[in-house]
């Protein structure tokens, strides 16, 4: 598996640039990985979902899709685009240090 450096640390990505091992994330390497995605800023509402995110894929396994994203954070699919733009659940899974969820291309 590859290995890459993210906000001065190295972290093991897959093929398609997503974290494989999400306790080797941080708040500093998501601040970078959202500056890459071209978020500048994460805001509380941000963190809100990461942080749904991340403790949903501790207790399933995955990264959750968007419906369980707008269901379970409880923020609408309106605002998850506005927040995460182009892709929420994958941007939103690549940023919260985990792999692509199911169903996304």
């Amino acid at each position: 598996m590859a290995t890459r450096e993210i906000a001065g640390k190295t972290v093991e990505v897959n093929d398609e640039g997503f974290m494989a091992n999400p306790t080797e994330w941080n708040q500093e390497i998501a601040v970078a990985i959202a500056a890459e995605e071209g978020i500048s800023e994460l805001t509380p509402a941000h963190w809100q979902v990461i942080d749904f995110c991340r403790k949903s894929a501790a207790s399933n396994g995955s990264a959750p899709t968007l419906r369980a994203i707008t269901n379970g954070a409880g923020v609408s699919t309106k605002d998850l685009f506005a927040l995460f733009p182009k892709g929420p659940a994958k941007k939103v899974a690549r940023i919260s240090g985990l792999g692509k969820p199911e169903g996304c291309v």
